[in-house]
């Protein structure tokens, strides 16, 4: 892939992550990892590239780079550093991962494999066009590096971060942390960091080892770890999953922001993304997505999907959904050689039409149809202010008031063991470690 391709490539993929994982809304965060990022690229080995840093809304603990100079950084990996200078170490990883071409070359791999890829997990190999992200470019989050590039990346970041003078062995520090956690979990198609970027041999030792070598090599004297003006910046970051764009309680699917509800089919899987609701069974025989457009017409609306795909329409009527004007179609749609049946809703609401569809291969939907139709047609919606007015847990940056163990002086805040271990994750120290006074760390908190 030349450089231009690999540039376009990222141009085009990069509208395609946004719309898949949303971004975190926060200026003043974005300018402040944008500003931390540029440094390190104009020092890289590829000065040349426009880099863009990108922070996503997810709770998923991962960061990543496609080609042509874009770096993601979700708002769940910011949750988990506990300093700048970790936060640089991972940045530039992904500028490595950028400078060696690992991303490109991992393109160019699935290229000649001829790989088929989606950002729908859940969804079988039949129903992923309609997820509306086959698009390759997104696919490419979910190819695992080398180890060998991995330790490029490693080798990379650990010279980039220190060349603008941060104290690079706080990349081992992070990379423990990543280890106690597992990766993180995978939420809504996104993978965590392991899934991504696996694990070397000795990397902890390897990183600490480059990271004094390049700390001989440049002799500053003093290394920056900014732990204060990291936590200042991310108290009050949204902390795990975001209620208010949508959560399941009680075979429920709730979002708050846009006030809407409807049921969910006992045992079905949800992955909520910022542009699509996708709900199947374990046998992922069959799935409903739920979709948003602009319009208060469902009849064009139902006019337009039919005249877009093609679609052979069996019967279509107007009909009304608990008070909301709508409009519904059974149609059948050729996918390739796959024949999909489809149970369709069109329901306007607040100037905007969500479009449900229902969909099976003919020998599986009359098996499904009726749980289509019951999910579609309870569709209502939100009043109940407890569920409207919900709030996320927050990051919250506080300080130790008397030297103690990190157990001691988290039992002013919780007597709970699971919360405290959870905190101590956070924090990236064990429950026995002293912390002294005046220290910052952070706790979880909802209003």
């Amino acid at each position: 892939m030349s450089e231009s391709q690999e540039i376009q490539l990222g141009r085009e993929t990069d509208p395609q992550i946004i719309a898949s994982y949303g971004l975190y809304q926060d200026d003043a965060l974005t300018r402040y990892i944008d500003d931390l990022g540029q440094r390190m690229a104009v020092i890289s080995h590829r000065p040349q590239l426009q880099f863009t840093f990108r922070v996503l809304d997810s709770p998923v603990v991962n960061a990543f780079a496609v080609p042509g100079g874009y770096v993601y950084v979700t708002r769940g990996i910011l949750s988990f550093m506990n300093n700048e200078a970790e936060l640089a170490a991972v940045l530039a990883h992904e500028i490595g991962h950028i400078t060696a071409r690992h991303t490109a070359q991992q393109y160019s791999k699935a290229q000649l494999a001829g790989l088929g890829l989606g950002v729908g997990q859940i969804l079988s190999e039949n129903f992923r066009k309609y997820a509306g992200y086959a698009e390759f470019g997104v696919g490419l989050l979910f190819l695992r590096f080398s180890r060998d590039n991995e330790r490029q990346a490693d080798q990379l970041g650990v010279e980039y971060s220190s060349k603008v003078g941060y104290d690079a062995t706080k990349m081992a520090d992070f990379f423990t942390s990543l280890e106690r956690l597992a990766g993180g979990a995978e939420q809504g198609g996104l993978p965590g960091w392991f899934s991504t970027h696996p694990n070397p041999a000795d990397r902890v030792a390897a990183t600490r080892r480059m990271a004094r070598e390049w700390q001989g090599k440049l002799a500053t004297g003093e290394w920056n770890v900014n732990r204060d003006q990291y936590f200042d910046t991310i108290d009050g970051l949204v902390y795990g999953e975001d209620p208010r764009q949508g959560f399941v309680e009680k075979n429920t699917f709730y979002h708050p922001s846009l006030r809407f509800q409807f049921p969910v089919p006992e045992g079905w899987n949800v992955t909520n993304l910022p542009t699509q609701v996708q709900i199947a069974p374990e046998a992922q025989d069959a799935i409903i997505m739920l979709t948003l457009e602009e319009g208060t017409n469902p009849g064009i609306a139902a006019q337009k999907f039919a005249e877009k795909t093609g679609a052979t329409i069996h019967s279509s009527q107007e009909v009304t959904v608990n008070g909301l004007q709508a409009h519904s179609l059974l149609s059948n749609v050729q996918s390739g050689e796959t024949n999909l049946n489809l149970l369709s809703y069109f329901i306007a609401k607040d100037n905007h039409i969500f479009i449900l569809h229902g969909l099976s291969t003919p020998d599986r939907f009359a098996a499904h149809r009726n749980t289509f139709s019951h999910t579609m047609t309870n569709f209502s919606t939100l009043d109940e202010p407890h569920i409207v007015n919900v709030e996320p847990n927050r990051i919250q940056i506080v300080r130790v008031k008397e030297t103690a163990s990190f157990r001691t002086i988290l039992n002013a805040f919780t007597q709970d063991e699971d919360r405290q271990k959870d905190l101590a994750l956070l924090n990236g120290v064990t429950l026995d470690e002293t912390t002294t006074t005046g220290t910052p760390f952070k706790i979880t908190t909802s209003k």
